[in-house]
């Protein structure tokens, strides 16, 4: 924690530090002043002269109260500037450690509660930031009082800190059991968030008052708010009663302690001045060593939470390019090759690929069809290395995927995926993350966008290229799904890749819009390998090789008038959807 504390702003640590030592000091030295004043005071009543440098001590206690408001002041600006450095510094940590981690992650709910405690506790820990430099300077206030307590009695000193260490235990084990409770509570507090999404977004709306879902989903909300509720006020009252009790042990020290300097001056054993600075001594190094022992009671418990966060930057890819990776070939010559190759997803033991065989050659229009679930995304996934096969092998120009580097290989494929994202940004940005290295090539972005018909929608924007998309921000337009997809489609054509793949790229588009975007689409695949997947066989039909998966296998694989003279699967799923437009 305190590494990354350093990383984020060395300089303002440092500050921030010094300011807390030399402000931790400043009550000691004024205790110290203010004896000496009520001594010379005290001797002048009884008739002894006044010290040549009484006004000198006066004018000292006077500059050291300016110093400690001067520094408490510091102590406060630089825990500011470094509250903010510090959520940046870890926001970014995340978002560059999220983007690093294998889909496979982002895949399993027990990987989004890790993620979900890291996101909530880098920014509700902030706390921690303060109550650590809180409590250095709470050590060094405590270690100046104690060992003037020390000097004048060790068992003063000794019989203080005995009365703060059981509130102490307290504190600590309680800190556990909330880490712990928290621990069990994060599936039902992301629970809880999708819900409140769900109760107030523009893409659930409809339903919710068509359906009048709105009283189900808030009633589900609040009854996974009462159940949090009951179990954080159980936790709270049993953490109450148990502290109470020893803190009223604790304030039995510190009257004890007190009322024995009380009686020890009224024997004349001390001086007034001395009892001042003892009883201030007493009161400081009570105050502070219970300070001491509760803010590492909190830090310990704050650290608890932020070893979520530690933990999710553990985390490491499983797939990942080794250290001698290869550089993807340019051009490519002879194409991908399946061998043999098995998957199942992480956790399941279903077979979505079992065996399969599949050659993907340069300049060629593959098109990949059959039912839901079997495998043709999965095919996707594995082409581009976002997981990798649980048996067999994909061969690239006759070398194993695995031997190149990934982020080079995935530099060569566009990608259009079924579920495109919709990025609420600009025209120019929605096209242009495409390939993120060119967004300041307006010509590459209209010519994509030309060649996905999506300069007629850019043309109809008050904005256009630089229009912002979405209702999320000010100024936003939305736009139909046939529109939004021609977007994504400009993206993949922005990237210029040597291998395309498209994933239902039309299924957003009306019929004429299909047809004006395939006419152009062998000329715009030319000298690319071209990887489709769609249940739409006017889209099928314009791939220069169709085939067809079953139960993980290749099942049929040709053009389309081969595939429909066999009369087999693909012919009888083409028959099944002709028959809607007679």
């Amino acid at each position: 924690m305190l590494g990354i504390v350093w990383e984020s702003a060395p300089g303002i640590v440092t500050g921030g530090l010094v300011c807390r030592i030399a402000s931790s000091l400043v009550p000691i030295a004024v205790l110290a002043v203010s004896k000496w004043i009520i001594d010379a005071i005290v001797a002048a009543h009884k008739g002894q002269p006044v010290p040549w440098f009484f006004w000198w001590l006066v004018a000292t206690e006077f500059a050291l109260g300016a110093l400690g408001a001067v520094l408490s002041r510091a102590t406060g600006f630089f825990d500011t500037v470094l509250a903010d450095r510090m959520t940046k510094h870890i926001a970014v940590k995340i978002m560059r450690h999220a983007s690093k981690l294998d889909l496979a992650s982002f895949e399993d709910p027990a990987f989004h509660d890790k993620l979900e405690r890291a996101r909530v506790q880098a920014t509700d820990r902030l706390s921690t930031i303060h109550e650590i430099g809180t409590a250095i300077q709470q050590v060094v206030l405590a270690l100046s009082f104690s060992i003037s307590l020390f000097v004048f009695s060790p068992w003063l000193l000794l019989l203080l800190i005995l009365c703060v260490v059981p509130a102490f235990l307290a504190e600590s084990h309680y800190a556990f059991v909330g880490y712990s409770l928290n621990f069990r509570q994060t599936p039902v507090r992301r629970q809880m968030d999708y819900l409140r999404i769900l109760g107030a977004s523009k893409e659930s709306a409809k339903e919710l008052r068509l359906f009048g879902l709105g009283d189900f989903i808030t009633g589900e909300f609040e009854r996974l708010s009462n159940e949090i509720h009951r179990d954080n006020v159980s936790l709270a009252r049993r953490r109450f009663s148990a502290v109470s009790m020893l803190a009223v042990v604790s304030s039995a020290g510190y009257y004890g302690v007190y009322a024995w300097v009380i009686y020890s001056t009224m024997k004349g054993d001390l001086s007034i001045g001395t009892m001042t600075f003892l009883t201030g001594s007493i009161a400081g190094a009570s105050t502070s060593i219970q300070g001491v022992f509760t803010l590492f009671s909190s830090v310990a418990d704050q650290a608890l939470f932020l070893t979520d966060l530690l933990d999710f930057f553990a985390t490491r890819p499983r797939i990942s390019s080794k250290p001698d990776a290869l550089r993807m070939p340019r051009p490519i010559r002879e194409g991908f090759v399946f061998e043999n190759v098995s998957f199942a997803y992480p956790g399941s033991e279903r077979q979505i690929l079992n065996g399969l065989n599949l050659r993907l050659e340069p300049d060629t229009r593959v098109a990949l069809i059959g039912e839901n679930g079997q495998g043709k995304t999965t095919i996707v996934k594995l082409l581009t290395r976002l997981y990798d096969p649980t048996a067999g092998r994909i061969l690239l120009d006759g070398v194993d995927l695995r031997e190149y580097d990934i982020e080079d290989l995935q530099r060569e494929v566009g990608v259009i995926f079924q579920d495109f994202m919709r990025y609420e940004m600009t025209v120019r940005h929605n096209i242009g993350v495409g390939d993120i290295q060119r967004t300041d090539d307006a010509a590459g972005i209209e010519l994509a966008a030309a060649k996905s018909l999506a300069d007629v929608v850019v043309g109809r924007l008050d904005g256009g290229m630089e229009q912002m998309l979405g209702r999320r921000f000010v100024g936003g337009v939305d736009l139909s799904g046939g529109e939004w997809q021609k977007i994504a489609l400009a993206r993949a054509y922005f990237r210029d890749a040597q291998v395309l793949i498209l994933d239902e790229p039309t299924a957003a588009l009306d019929a004429i819009a299909e047809y004006e975007v395939f006419e152009r689409f062998a000329d715009l695949t030319a000298g690319k390998i071209a990887l489709l997947i769609s249940h739409r066989f006017s889209t099928v039909r314009m791939a220069t090789r169709i085939v067809v998966l079953a139960d993980g296998k290749i099942v049929e694989e040709g053009n389309h008038e081969q595939l429909m003279s066999l009369g087999k699967k693909y012919a009888e799923m083409f028959e099944l959807q002709a028959a809607n437009y007679r």
